[in-house]
């Protein structure tokens, strides 16, 4: 009965939270805010700096690249056993046809564990430009419509301990693989 409960406080901070107006001028701000955190997109930017860059840049973006994968089959292995089916809609068909569940969102662990990475190792002004950009995605997700709060609750704070494991792999991940680092 609590649990009932619960989902259905869930449903309604979901349902509060969701921009419904198709005029909102919020909504392309939401939509870029969306996409911003998805994979394939910040693996993309991360190789790219990868490449271009060196010293802590270069180690930095290595070590979120190989977050961002282990965290995604983390991610994927839960949304498989969980199997929560996204809130209905129709923005994200993308997202909806490739991967119909919703629990843990993994955009917010993606970018909550890119924020813990960023906050420790990088420049201030970069860790906080993560710290404010981690949950405006997460956010955008329940906004669009393709998660509910409990899936970017979740997913954050799966994020963050995906952080906090990665910086303490970081040394081991550095000597293993030198050539990446």
């Amino acid at each position: 009965m609590r649990f009932e409960r619960l989902l259905q406080q869930d449903i309604q901070i979901t349902e509060r939270l969701r921009l419904t107006n198709p005029d909102s001028r919020l909504k392309p701000i939401a939509i870029f805010l969306a996409h911003s955190g998805d994979s394939w997109f910040i693996l993309l930017g991360l190789l790219i700096i990868w490449f271009l860059s060196v010293g802590l840049w270069r180690s930095m973006t290595a070590l979120m690249a190989a977050g961002a994968v282990g965290l995604a089959l983390v991610v994927l292995a839960i949304k498989f056993t969980i199997r929560r089916r996204r809130p209905e809609g129709k923005w994200g068909a993308i997202y909806r046809n490739t991967d119909p569940h919703s629990f843990p969102s993994g955009h917010a662990a993606r970018t909550a564990m890119l924020a813990v990475i960023g906050l420790v190792i990088g420049p201030l002004w970069f860790g906080l430009l993560m710290l404010v950009w981690a949950p405006l995605v997460s956010l955008a997700r329940v906004w669009m419509g393709v998660h509910y709060f409990s899936d970017i609750v979740a997913g954050i704070l799966l994020g963050i301990l995906a952080g906090v494991l990665v910086l303490q792999l970081a040394p081991w991940l550095s000597a293993t693989f030198p050539y990446i680092f």
